[in-house]
């Protein structure tokens, strides 16, 4: 008996997601972020409005002062969707964790300086509380704001606030020699030292900020951008300087991330700012207000 295979070509009858193709103007196979990304903002038959807003829909783009003709134009360069996210975070994970480990097995700590344990303790550990303000504003942006594209990012930002908040703790414990004892005081500082203060006003005025737009500048471009440079890299380094290279090894993740986390902020801001004169003068006139 004789057999006859034959390949078949079966020609596709589109490449990508019909409003993927709108978006790209083309029927091109899209990326994988696009095709997780576009075309998933909620727009019409909402079961609900919202009581704690009744002129508003529950998804509304007059939640900020912010315009786009498009709100999908607010694009990751990154290309975070919720499966490159997790890979990403989970390979940077497990480096966090061997950084951890090897510092803990070589008691790296027990060899800094009284003064300079004083310093990460003073100036690192009431930190962990900005993080989780800050987890709780980009889960307020994603909440309030429009258009996937920028609210699966600040929601996987919320969740990346969280986990560097628990990466403090853990060095709070570590310094500690596994207590708590760091940590309280660390709190305390926060609560009432008066160099705190500033901080912790600022931290309680972004939570209570209605603009979802506005807190996205306040939070994660001002604030991030003097605070991250000032505590990873410039105190980094001082620390590093003095032979010291434990807190640069434990705060390795906190660098990498800030590096991503300005390209995706950056960007968002740039497009946003092209978009009109209007929305260039309002982002300036929101960093004027938070960057004093």
């Amino acid at each position: 008996m004789q057999v006859d295979i034959k390949s078949l070509n079966i020609k596709p009858l589109r490449h990508t997601f019909d409003a993927v193709a709108r978006f790209t103007g083309t029927d091109k196979p899209a990326s994988r972020y696009l095709e997780a990304t576009i075309g998933l903002q909620p727009e019409t038959n909402f079961h609900y409005q919202p009581l704690w807003s009744k002129d508003r829909a529950i998804f509304d783009k007059r939640n900020t002062a912010i315009e786009m003709a498009d709100w999908y134009r607010l694009l990751d360069p990154r290309q975070y969707y919720y499966g490159a996210w997790t890979i990403t975070r989970s390979k940077q994970q497990d480096a966090a964790e061997r950084n951890f480990a090897f510092v803990e097995k070589r008691q790296m700590l027990a060899t800094i300086p009284a003064g300079l344990r004083a310093q990460i303790e003073y100036l690192l550990l009431p930190l962990r509380h900005l993080e989780y303000a800050a987890n709780l504003n980009n889960c307020a942006m994603s909440a309030k704001g429009y258009g996937v594209s920028v609210t699966q990012a600040t929601m996987m930002c919320a969740m990346d606030r969280l986990g560097i908040a628990q990466y403090i703790t853990r060095i709070g414990l570590m310094l500690a020699d596994g207590t708590d004892t760091a940590l309280k005081t660390a709190k305390a500082a926060w609560q009432n030292d008066p160099a705190w203060q500033g901080m912790r006003a600022l931290a309680e005025n972004m939570l209570v900020t209605e603009d979802w737009f506005e807190l996205f500048v306040a939070q994660n471009v001002v604030l991030d951008g003097l605070l991250y440079p000032l505590v990873y890299q410039s105190f980094g380094n001082l620390a590093s300087a003095s032979g010291q290279t434990s807190f640069a090894m434990l705060t390795e993740f906190m660098s990498e991330w800030f590096d991503e986390h300005a390209r995706w902020t950056g960007a968002v801001l740039k497009i946003a700012a092209a978009e009109s004169p209007a929305n260039k003068e309002q982002l300036a006139q929101w960093v004027g207000k938070w960057q004093p």
